[in-house]
């Protein structure tokens, strides 16, 4: 079997718990309010989009557009992205030498919609077009198409802002499976990278810069982010767990004093009876086995070490879970659009009430068709025309967005409507307070529910 990876990434902000489920919350993100985020007393809330897709071993071409999934009309100040099977999974892409080229395909597009009314090629490579014009994809690698798209010089990531003297001894980043020479080929470096000959970064006029960006075989997860939020990441750390054809690999970062993880998999396939206890084992051992390493050794540090030592956890990808009917009954629900009485049926759903699995754990109510599995370049699920019943599955919602922890609140849960893949795109969209300290005190901000009270006590 091959030794695929999952892959995650682990964001590092502030903010405090409610266990309160309603709320009602502004919508518009922080970069749009113009709020500064220079002041250390300042609270911080911001709007994160996330969207997983599985493109079904599909390189994209260059008018290909994520306007629409990106939902880019609606901005928030943190996108995350993953991708399952960018690229084939054979021996060659596994075994000897990862393709990149899917992956830098897809970067330049999301660069393309994300920064649309600032759009600059990529640095040093002028065969990009503008907005208006034709795209020609780069042929570069992952890594220096990552480093160009990242921010300038003075809101670049920091490996460590514990005290100096301690910052560089362990900062490299480290894979537990992956051979050490290998572990920073395609990441993106701390403080270490220059401008180089061509000047200054073409990324001073950017609005998104891209934070993290790491491909394991066929996941791919990019993060990008408010560029003036930038500045506050630091402790940036890469980490794989294999398991089997699946595994684990994870980018961590640190946001002032708080974390946030976000995790990308392709759990094991198949829709046999028992398939959803290899899910389930998937799961678990991912969250025993992921151990994020040291680069400070700082006795105080907060950088946690597991996936649910984080304040904030959002699980994103192709989980892989079935709906436990046959292809007809599901058939007859479908056209009924009985999305209750499906998800009822739903084997995420029934292992996490039984709780084997995702104990904890939270997902917004599905209230959208099954993402997979579809004819390619059709609205048809594979089975229901001759030419396609060889290829027929039982439809499911095999793409999915789940989170943990508190003052993480989900506005939007969807699925988007491309033809590219077998499978359907699935965003959310989520709100993150986090608070900072208050003017050098060790009293945290309650939230924006006690902000709220606080301001009302002077009326």
């Amino acid at each position: 079997m091959f030794p695929f990876s999952f892959f995650y990434i682990v964001l590092v902000l502030s903010f405090e718990s409610s266990t309160e489920e309603q709320y009602d919350l502004p919508i518009q993100p922080l970069l749009s309010r113009e709020k500064s985020t220079k002041a250390a007393s300042e609270n911080i809330s911001f709007r994160v989009f996330v969207a997983t897709w599985n493109v079904g071993r599909k390189s994209p071409d260059s008018e290909f557009n994520l306007d629409d999934i990106l939902q880019v009309s609606e901005e928030s100040d943190i996108y995350v992205l993953g991708f399952q099977q960018i690229v084939p999974l054979n021996a060659g892409n596994v075994l000897v030498i990862e393709d990149n080229e899917p992956a830098v395909k897809w970067l330049t597009l999301i660069n393309r919609s994300l920064n649309k009314a600032n759009y600059v090629p990529l640095r040093g490579y002028r065969s990009i077009g503008s907005p208006g014009g034709s795209l020609v994809f780069p042929k570069t690698s992952l890594r220096k198409a990552s480093k160009a798209l990242r921010t300038e010089n003075k809101r670049k990531l920091k490996t460590c802002n514990c005290p100096i003297g301690l910052e560089r001894k362990n900062s490299k980043e480290f894979c537990f499976r992956c051979p050490q020479s290998q572990t920073n080929e395609n990441d993106i470096s701390s403080e270490d990278d220059e401008d180089g000959p061509n000047g200054p970064s073409s990324a001073n006029s950017i609005k998104y810069s891209l934070v993290a960006s790491k491909q394991m075989v066929g996941i791919f997860l990019t993060v990008w982010m408010w560029k003036e939020l930038v500045q506050y990441v630091s402790h940036l750390r890469t980490s794989c767990v294999g398991r089997g054809i699946s595994g684990a690999l994870a980018t961590n970062m640190l946001f002032r004093k708080t974390t946030l993880c976000f995790l990308c998999s392709h759990l094991a396939s198949g829709e046999k009876e028992g398939d959803e206890l290899r899910r389930n084992s998937d799961v678990i051992e991912i969250l025993r086995n992921t151990q994020f390493p040291r680069i400070c050794k700082t006795s105080n540090s907060r950088v946690p070490e597991k996936i649910l030592d984080h304040d904030q956890v959002i699980w994103l990808g192709d989980l892989n879970y079935r709906i436990a009917l046959s292809y007809s009954d599901t058939g007859k629900l479908l056209k009924e659009e009985a999305w209750d009485t499906l998800y009822n049926n739903d084997q995420l759903k029934i292992e996490r009430e039984a709780g084997r699995v995702f104990k904890g754990w939270k997902e917004g109510k599905i209230q959208f068709a099954p993402t997979y599995k579809y004819s390619l370049n059709s609205d048809i699920y594979a089975g229901e025309t001759v030419e396609t019943k060889s290829k027929r599955r039982t439809p499911a919602w095999c793409d999915r967005i789940l989170w943990r922890g508190s003052e993480i609140y989900q506005l939007s849960y969807e699925r988007k409507e491309s033809r590219f893949s077998d499978h359907r795109p699935v965003c959310a969209t989520f709100w993150v307070s986090v608070g900072a300290m208050e003017d050098g005190s060790k009293r945290r901000w309650r939230g924006w529910r006690g902000w709220i009270k606080e301001k009302m006590a002077f009326c």
